[in-house]
């Protein structure tokens, strides 16, 4: 069955959004094209409580940018951004969501953040992608989304050490290169760990 993984097209992430990511609209037509050639469509969606302790508001004399320790791991605090039951959070209405057959909600505990659609920063509570993938008898998959240094290479990352064969389709990805090189540095490590990059 064919598969496809979209992770994070939401409205926070998009030009205007309280953490945008440069030009993360340029991946929905891309996308939309993509949809049709698929048997299976996953979308995962960032949806963390309004006091996420990956938030910069929630530290004191702290900026997005900054970072700290959070459960024991470094954790970059970001904007506040994806709070549930907001605008922000919801997936972007041009993206062809009727198509979408099953949604991942991650980073809903706000005690540590959840970069990847599979798992905690931690690896300690599951998101229940894996176990949806085997019921559903998948092996490979394709990811795209935003962003590529980030949420879409902890998600692949992960995908590969569960033992999936996984290809990242990078003309419907993009990325917030924080630190510039982070994008080619990203996808060179989910290359050399296995990932075919497209």
């Amino acid at each position: 069955m064919k598969t496809l993984i979209i992770v994070d097209v939401q409205n926070d992430f998009l030009p205007g959004g309280s953490l945008a990511v440069p030009k993360g609209d340029a991946i929905i037509s891309v996308i939309n094209s993509m949809i049709p050639k698929y048997d299976l469509v996953i979308a995962t969606r960032d949806y963390h409580p309004h006091d996420h302790k990956s938030f910069a508001s929630q530290h004191k004399n702290r900026k997005p940018g900054d970072t700290v320790m959070l459960n024991g791991i470094k954790q970059i605090l970001w904007p506040d951004h994806c709070i549930q039951n907001t605008f922000g959070s919801e997936i972007v209405k041009a993206l062809n969501s009727r198509d979408i057959d099953h949604i991942i909600y991650k980073g809903t505990n706000k005690e540590i953040d959840s970069y990847s659609a599979f798992f905690d920063n931690n690896h300690q509570s599951a998101t229940g992608l894996h176990e949806y993938l085997q019921k559903k008898k998948i092996q490979n998959i394709d990811i795209v989304g935003l962003a590529t240094d980030y949420c879409v290479k902890y998600t692949v990352l992960d995908a590969l050490k569960l033992g999936y064969k996984v290809r990242v389709i990078t003309s419907a990805c993009r990325g917030i290169d924080l630190t510039p090189g982070d994008i080619k540095k990203s996808l060179e490590e989910m290359k050399a760990k296995g990932a075919i990059i497209i």
